[in-house]
């Protein structure tokens, strides 16, 4: 006798109509909100291959299997987190990729400093920080065609961080004060729907200056470390597509992949 395995299936997401009306007027139409899911990053990928279009966006109260930058896990209390995937078009040449994750995180730069009162830096690639304590990690995706799966994982409300990460990272009611999630994501959508479309008007240069303004990387001695090899130099620019510049010995190295670590102490950037 055959057993029958059946698949647990998350329950449905919330209808979240009020959020879709006050994202009228951007390329984002479709919000589903779940109490727990594994991954939004994953979910929003499969809804990619089963024929979603562009401008679906995947929230969740908590994830069992959120995934940062080189496989490492995200994890948070329930409701403590922006939990969030945005499906966009890929459109864009693939050498232009990376710069959906600049506009994604200078969103939500803008997003933090209106809904929360501060104004955080983006520590290359895709990390947002405060004084290096980190507030948000985001991730791009490609989903082999069907478009670009951009997540995010926000620190909003944190009563207490676990011991082993008390010193390294922070939350906005730490850092200003914590807004309902859900003005955060409107106000973070909007934003990167209009980086999105200032990109595609005015081209890399807008974006490569505002990359600048915002990064908490330019100026610091930094170690690189990347597949084959680790440097040590100082970041000294950005390029128009995002990469950065370390200079080691007088030679310049164009990085466009790696993990960056912060080997100066950062200038005070709260407030």
């Amino acid at each position: 006798m055959r057993r029958r395995i059946l698949r647990v299936m998350p329950p449905p997401p919330a209808s979240r109509s009020d959020l879709v009306a006050a994202l009228a007027g951007t390329r984002f139409h479709t919000v589903q909100w779940f109490a727990t899911i594994d991954s939004t990053n994953r979910h929003l990928a499969a809804e990619a291959a089963a024929g979603a279009a562009p401008g679906l966006v995947v929230v969740a109260d908590e994830q069992t299997a959120g995934r940062g930058r080189l496989g490492r896990t995200w994890v948070a209390p329930p409701g403590a987190s922006l939990l969030v995937s945005a499906l966009l078009d890929d459109a864009a040449p693939a050498e232009e990729r990376h710069l959906v994750l600049v506009a994604a995180a200078l969103a939500a730069i803008e997003a933090v400093d209106t809904c929360c009162g501060f104004r955080p830096h983006l520590k290359w690639p895709n990390d947002l920080v405060v004084d290096d304590r980190k507030l948000a990690g985001l991730l791009a995706e490609a989903t082999g065609g069907a478009g670009i799966v951009i997540g995010m994982g926000l620190n909003v409300d944190w009563p207490a961080f676990p011991a082993e990460i008390e010193a390294t990272a922070t939350a906005c009611n730490r850092e200003g004060r914590a807004a309902p999630r859900d003005e955060i994501l409107v106000a973070w959508l909007r934003a990167l729907d209009g980086q999105l479309d200032a990109l595609a008007r005015d081209g890399r240069a807008h974006l490569q200056a505002a990359h600048t303004a915002a990064s908490a990387t330019l100026g610091r001695r930094v170690r690189v470390e990347r597949a084959h090899d680790t440097i040590e130099g100082d970041a000294v620019a950005l390029t128009d597509l995002g990469h950065l510049i370390v200079r080691v010995d007088g030679l310049d190295h164009t990085i466009s992949a790696g993990d960056v670590v912060h080997l100066r102490p950062a200038p005070s950037s709260s407030g």
